[in-house]
């Protein structure tokens, strides 16, 4: 038999001990910076103002009855027509999202209101970052969804 291989050398207890402890380090250091409860949602980012893809409707994130909800502050005259067109007659004070509360990380589930078609459906609001956010809204138990990706208005 020849020489052991390196995992199997003797080597010093203090070395071993430093290994170790390096070793134990780099494992946690991904743990120790992640936040406490990865689960638990970041606050949302209330009192802020979102705009739609094509910059015709602006909304803005308020806590309304303890929940998080969404509401139009500006709509293009054209956002404000298809909604009269749709039934809903004043678009700008109205709540596209609605009864959001906490659904994970970043996350919140309620209701959307698309007032194009004057109809409401189970969806959530996430954030992807501080300029971005997702609406998402479902129907058939959630196998049909149509998302849209608003920006932050500054």
């Amino acid at each position: 038999m020849g020489e052991p291989s390196g995992l199997f050398e003797k080597e010093p207890v203090m070395k071993s001990v430093v290994s170790r402890l390096l070793a134990v380090a780099l494992v946690l250091l991904p743990v120790s910076t992640a936040p406490a409860f990865a689960d638990e949602p970041a606050a949302p980012p209330v009192a802020t103002e979102w705009r739609n893809p094509s910059n015709s409707v602006h909304i803005r994130i308020d806590k309304c009855d303890g929940k998080l909800c969404g509401t139009v502050t500006w709509a293009s005259a054209k956002a404000q027509a298809d909604a009269r067109r749709g039934g809903t007659t004043n678009l700008v004070g109205t709540r596209l999202f609605r009864d959001l509360e906490p659904a994970g990380a970043s996350k919140w589930h309620g209701k959307v209101f698309v007032p194009d078609i004057r109809k409401t459906f189970s969806g959530t609001l996430s954030f992807a970052d501080s300029e971005t956010m997702i609406g998402k809204g479902c129907v058939l138990f959630g196998i049909i969804c149509k998302s849209q990706t608003w920006k932050r208005v500054r």
